[in-house]
């Protein structure tokens, strides 16, 4: 008997895995939102709230990844005139996250597009 058993759950997982591969044929939709801000803090803070509003709704949410920053430098000179060796160096850093929702519900689309986030993030969505 032990032998008609082991027959059994070996046909059993090899349908578990034809239904698995089922799902992965399947057109999945995506939400990319990738948000850009000059302070870190403020970008984690609308990243949360994000991500929060999408998990509300029990959407399936991947990341925050972040991608890398941005830096620009900027040199200038102090005096006008005659000191060319006196300089200063500014830079402007632009912290990114990538944030993919997948299979999104149009109430998730409608709450996303409601939220009030600070000025100094800057969001951009496209559909995949």
């Amino acid at each position: 008997m032990s032998g008609a058993t082991v027959m059994a759950t070996r046909s059993q997982t090899t349908k578990k895995k034809r239904s698995t591969k089922a799902k992965a044929d399947e057109p999945t939709h995506r939400l990319r939102i990738r948000v850009r801000a000059y302070e870190h803090k403020l970008l984690d803070d609308s990243i949360r709230q994000i991500m929060s509003t999408a998990e509300r709704f029990d959407s399936v949410v991947r990341g925050p990844i972040p991608l890398p920053t941005d830096m620009k430098k900027y040199t200038v000179n102090r005096a006008s005139f005659i000191d060319k060796n006196a300089r200063e160096q500014f830079e402007m850093r632009v912290h990114k996250r990538l944030i993919d929702i997948l299979n999104p519900s149009p109430k998730v689309v409608e709450a996303l597009t409601n939220l009030s986030l600070p000025s100094g993030v800057n969001i951009e969505v496209k559909m995949m």
